[in-house]
């Protein structure tokens, strides 16, 4: 069959470093082959890609291949290959064009040889391969003779990466005693070389440091032990280097190292052990319960949990409740406790034995019994001087209050614990007894009632007693001692309140007057229970009688209805209290029942004041009276008291020309002159003294002197109506008057005094003149006459006396 076109193909070529050979490789499509045919391909065409089997032609393949090779890392442009159509006769007629990755970059091609060689060093972990194209055109009518055919160029891998680890740095941990073959871990390196090229990513590892007792798996890095029963508390970390190689560990190729951390972590293969066959401790026997005696270890090689202790005291041995032993968490060291008092002189030594166990127990390891250990722990008790003990932690006594001084109330002992066994004296903390109520006998230890006890003043004594050591440390202790004061029957009973009974003048007989009851100070042991009566006379009482409730309580009640405020205003009951004491003791209380006009409603209206009127004999309307007339004079008192203050306003006002003689020891303390002047009004005008007037240096004292005459005056004016002036009372108060203005050059004489006047029972007064008493220079009077007016008895001075 001939061929309908004939066909043209191109022809290749490739170079390589080491072989320069014509390889022509067929391209492939899905469906079919690449292949061009020039012309038209015609029904031939049409049935293969239909798939028609009746055509069989045999096409010419043209220029075909798939990829071309170049090394890396070369850095000398070398001709990798050569594209030859079979049209190119040499004529230099085709034009060859290279495009695609890297095309005149890192690629060119002769566009009259086809040659392509590199422009640049390639490098295979960057980029791994580049797809180009290539076409064929005729130079002089610039038409492809041949269709765009598309290539790769593979980046041929050398041995030029280190291969690297991954997740560095590597720590692990194995607990001790593992088997061999236990998996420590698994190291993992990387190679950017390529796997599928030759050895250079093929890698090999092993163990430079760490042999014999870890080894690794030379294909997947995983590390083993390789040595049996390593002991933590032998070595507790290794440090494992391994190495990885490419080139399956041949020469010329790369190797790296890392470094693995392997820790042992602990398992319980060891059991406590004490270091001492003997603790020996010293306390002494004041020590308080709680105390720490001493510490005792027992050494466990392992750590943590598996390190867990208790300690204990062995319960067989004597004398070991005395002490306790307890684990410190922290150090899991035991603490040996005081749990008991010690007595140096009872017991001075303990021996006894502890014991450590672990906490938690492995079988695969120990037994049983290596898991604990015992030791001895030795007490030593030492003495100290101690305080004299009671023998009892308190006392409680009792004593009733009629003891007699001297009576015993109890003993109190102690004793010194100690072997020397020192004297003891007794005595009473004053701060606990201050009443001195009590003295103790300081060789014995007897007390005493030493003063009269009263329950109602206190019913309870809490006494101190100390004993102290009569040696140079006078150590001491002391106890308190309770003392009940026992209640006897040495109070009165008495009504509890003031009662003021009352009773309305209609009152029936037989009704309600008042409800009493009564208080007691004493405290019997079976509770109060009072009895109330009247007392006992010849006659019934006709009037009230006292009903007893028997609950503590009386009523008083009428005995007849014809009570009147006429007849009689007031009765008087006595109530007589008896307790059950024994002996039995009473009180009589006189009740003053007063007869009052009530309300309907059955209420005293006025309450305590017709009562109070009632008691002292007075009607309602005297006393109604009183109270107005008393109210009547308060209010005339403030009327005269406000006129006396205008009136004296008024004479400041009007400026009267008043002069106050000072007399020392007068009647009135001012005198004052009157004259009668043209205009008939009333001058006042003084005595001009002989002698100036001037400060008297002893005015305080004269003050004082003029206040017991205001007294020597209030009590003459009380008797002013009974005496007259020849009473020897009023004439020796003038006598002293005037010996007193004799004797006091100061004052002016009472010559210049023309009239008297005396406000008493009528009579006029003596002569009250110095003349005849003692020579002194006269003053020159005024001839007018004057008049003077004795103040005490009109008033109106502020120093005027009253009552």
């Amino acid at each position: 069959m001939r061929r309908a076109e004939e066909m043209h193909g191109w022809t290749v070529k490739m170079s390589m470093p080491s072989v320069l050979a014509m390889v022509t490789v067929f391209s492939m499509f899905p469906g079919g082959v690449l292949s061009d045919m020039r012309g038209t391909q015609g029904l031939e065409a049409q049935q293969l890609a239909q798939g028609s089997t009746h055509l069989h032609r045999r096409l010419k393949r043209g220029w075909i291949w798939k990829q071309l090779f170049v090394p890396e890392e070369d850095p000398t442009p070398r001709v990798i290959g050569q594209l030859k159509s079979d049209y190119d006769r040499g004529e230099f007629s085709i034009k060859y064009i290279l495009s695609g990755e890297g095309a005149g970059d890192l690629f060119e091609i002769d566009e009259y040889s086809g040659e392509i060689r590199t422009l640049k060093k390639l490098d295979r972990e960057e980029k791994a391969f580049y797809i180009l194209q290539a076409q064929a055109i005729n130079r002089r009518t610039n038409e492809p003779e041949e269709p765009q055919s598309e290539f790769i160029i593979k980046v041929q891998d050398i041995n030029d990466n280190v291969p690297q680890f991954q997740n560095e740095p590597y720590v692990s941990s194995i607990p001790e005693m593992c088997p061999i073959g236990t998996t420590v871990a698994q190291v993992t390196a990387t190679d950017a070389d390529d796997p599928m090229f030759g050895n250079n990513a093929k890698l090999i590892y092993s163990i430079l440091q760490g042999e014999p007792y870890f080894s690794v798996e030379p294909k997947t890095g995983i590390i083993v032990t390789s040595w049996p029963n390593m002991d933590r508390e032998a070595r507790e970390q290794y440090l494992v280097v391994v190495q990885v190689k490419d080139m399956l560990g041949l020469s010329g190729g790369y190797s790296s190292s890392t470094t693995v951390t392997v820790s042992l972590t602990d398992v319980n293969d060891n059991g406590p052990t004490f270091q001492h066959h003997l603790y020996t401790f010293a306390v002494p026997e004041n020590a308080a319960v709680g105390t720490t005696v001493g510490r005792i270890m027992a050494q466990d090689g392992d750590i943590g949990v598996n390190a867990r202790m208790s300690y204990n005291l062995e319960d067989d041995l004597e004398e070991s409740a005395t002490f306790l032993i307890k684990t410190d968490p922290v150090t899991q060291e035991g603490v040996v406790v005081l749990a008991k008092p010690l007595d140096f002189e009872t017991k001075r030594r303990f021996v006894m034995a502890a014991e450590a166990v672990n906490d938690q127990v492995d079988l695969r390891f120990l037994t049983l019994d290596e898991f604990r250990d015992r030791t001895t722990l030795k007490i030593v008790v030492k003495d100290v001087d101690e305080p004299p003990v009671f023998l009892s932690a308190l006392y409680e006594w009792k004593v009733p209050e009629n003891a007699a001084v001297g009576t015993v109330v109890g003993s109190v002992s102690a004793r010194d614990t100690d072997t020397v066994n020192n004297p003891i004296r007794y005595s009473i903390d004053k701060r606990s007894d201050n009443s001195k109520a009590f003295k103790i006998d300081p060789n014995n230890g007897t007390m005493t009632v030493a003063r009269g006890l009263d329950r109602e003043t206190a019913n309870w004594h809490n006494v101190t007693v100390e004993a102290r050591e009569t040696t140079q440390t006078h150590l001491s202790s002391s106890v308190v001692v309770f003392i009940k004061v026992l209640d006897i029957n040495d109070n009165v009973p008495r009504l509890a309140r003031d009662y003021q009974p009352y009773i309305c003048e209609g009152t029936q007989a037989g009704e309600l007057i008042q409800l009493l009851s009564a208080v007691d100070p004493d405290d019997p042991v079976e509770g109060h229970h009072f009895y109330f009566s009247m007392v006992s006379e010849k006659h019934i009482n006709p009037n009230f009688t006292i009903r007893d409730n028997q609950d503590n309580t009386a009523g008083i009640v009428a005995r007849r209805s014809t009570f009147t405020r006429k007849d009689r205003t007031q009765y008087f009951l006595p109530v007589v209290v008896t307790d059950s004491g024994s002996p039995a003791l009473s009180s009589t209380s006189t009740l003053t029942i007063s007869v009052c006009s009530c309300k309907p409603a059955g209420h005293c209206p006025t309450g305590g004041v017709e009562a109070l009127a009632l008691s002292i004999g007075v009607s309602l309307q005297t006393l109604l009276g009183f109270l107005v007339c008393l109210v009547t004079l308060t209010v005339l008192s403030v009327l005269m008291l406000m006129l006396r203050r205008h009136r004296r306003k008024q004479q400041e006002g009007l400026e009267v020309e008043v002069k106050e003689l000072e007399l020392p020891e007068t009647v009135s303390q001012k005198v004052l002159y009157y004259g009668e002047s043209g205009g008939g009004r009333a001058d006042l005008d003084f005595c001009q003294p002989a002698i100036p007037l001037r400060h008297h240096p002893r005015r305080r004292e004269r003050k004082l002197r003029r206040e017991d005459v205001r007294a020597s005056i209030r009590m003459s004016l009380r008797e002013s109506h009974l005496i007259g002036p020849d009473d020897e009372v009023f004439r020796q108060f003038i006598l002293d008057r005037l010996a007193e203005a004799d004797e006091d050059p100061y004052v002016p004489p009472f010559d210049c005094l023309r009239t008297y006047a005396y406000e008493g029972s009528g009579s006029p007064t003596g002569s009250l003149s110095s003349l005849e008493s003692i020579t002194l220079e006269q003053p020159v009077c005024n001839p007018r006459p004057y008049v003077v007016r004795l103040t005490p008895w009109y008033g109106g001075g502020e120093e005027d006396t009253t009552f």
